[in-house]
């Protein structure tokens, strides 16, 4: 069984006790629940949920329970309303900015700055490309690119995430200030990743892929996307657990573009609340993905900022509590005036 909150309300004033309830301790409201049990689905109130058994206690309580803030040194990270992180490359060859900052972390380190400037809640930095076809980087030369610029980032008072998949960069970062850890593999790629993880206690972001041995772009073979990506989920953060990390750390991505098609990409960003039972913060990473240029006559990258932030207020609709983007500065301010319409609906009535 799985529970996707649905019937999303302006505000819970003027709705009965018990009909209406709050998603994740944050700013959405819903009514119902459409139940994914075989088929055909069905939508029930949310009052009705506690007839449908200990499965579904389990998912409603993971879907209304706040979401427990990190304290990350002198800094506190919350996820009662959605937060923008600023994507950092220094490689070569991503796909969106690919060069812009290789090989000066200086100017790589004021440009995070500038998003931390702008509104970014955190930075995140990689080091290695993940797009499709892109080669390895070795594990020396990622450090090199990435532990100058971690180091310049903390002393600057930024919350750092790095984007990488191996453990011994993993070690290197933290060891230079970064807090938090993001895995495309889910800890998965490298054998120690999960060791490393659990013993610096760090927080970490465990991204779906169907392949994370191999690079993550593989074919899915989904009979229901939705579910399978939630179900893979649920899995892995109980391994990870297992592996000793707490469940208050883990973060998780669906992983928009990861080994999935269009089609499956817009199942995913339709039933993102459905997230919510996994009882972790949901991070969405769509900012100029490829979905948006197949949406949009091909749009190139550098042409996809609406696309970008249409994703992300989709995300913030469907209470994702991170949303990872290129264009900090204007998926801020989206996020700023949807905030305003929130804040007069939940006090105005």
């Amino acid at each position: 069984m799985h529970l996707r909150p649905v019937q999303f309300v302006d505000t819970p004033i003027g709705h009965a006790d018990n009909s209406v309830a709050r998603l994740a301790g944050g700013l959405q409201w819903f009514a119902a629940y459409e139940v994914i049990e075989g088929r055909p689905r069905r939508t029930i109130p949310v009052a009705d949920v506690a007839t449908l058994g200990e499965r579904a206690a389990h998912l409603h309580a993971a879907i209304t329970s706040p979401r427990a803030p990190l304290q990350l040194g002198e800094r506190t990270l919350r996820f009662d309303q959605p937060i923008v992180a600023g994507i950092l490359n220094v490689t070569p060859d991503s796909f969106s900015d690919g060069g812009k900052h290789v090989d000066d972390p200086a100017a790589a380190a004021a440009a995070g700055i500038d998003m931390a400037a702008a509104g970014a809640a955190m930075i995140d930095v990689g080091g290695e490309s993940t797009r499709p076809g892109a080669p390895a980087v070795w594990e020396g030369d990622e450090i090199e690119r990435l532990v100058p610029v971690v180091e310049r980032l903390v002393r600057a008072g930024a919350i750092v995430s790095v984007d990488t998949r191996k453990a011994g960069v993993m070690e290197a970062t933290l060891a230079a200030g970064a807090h938090i850890v993001n895995d495309v593999a889910a800890l998965l790629w490298d054998d120690r990743a999960l060791d490393v993880v659990a013993k610096s206690g760090c927080p970490v972001v465990l991204m779906h892929s169907p392949d994370p041995k191999k690079g993550g772009h593989g074919q899915g073979g989904y009979g229901n996307v939705l579910t399978d990506v939630f179900d893979w989920l649920e899995t892995r953060i109980a391994a990870v657990i297992a592996g000793g990390v707490d469940a208050t750390r883990i973060m998780v991505d669906p992983g928009i573009g990861f080994g999935k098609t269009l089609a499956e990409n817009l199942a995913l960003l339709n039933g993102l609340a459905i997230f919510h039972g996994l009882g972790c913060p949901i991070m969405l990473g769509a900012s100029r993905k490829r979905l948006i240029g197949a949406l949009s006559n091909e749009a190139p990258v550098d042409r996809r900022l609406a696309g970008s932030l249409a994703l992300a207020l989709k995300g913030a609709e469907a209470g994702v509590q991170v949303l990872r983007v290129h264009d900090v500065a204007e998926t801020v301010q989206a996020v700023k005036i949807w905030r305003g319409l929130r804040d007069q609906s939940l006090v105005g009535g």
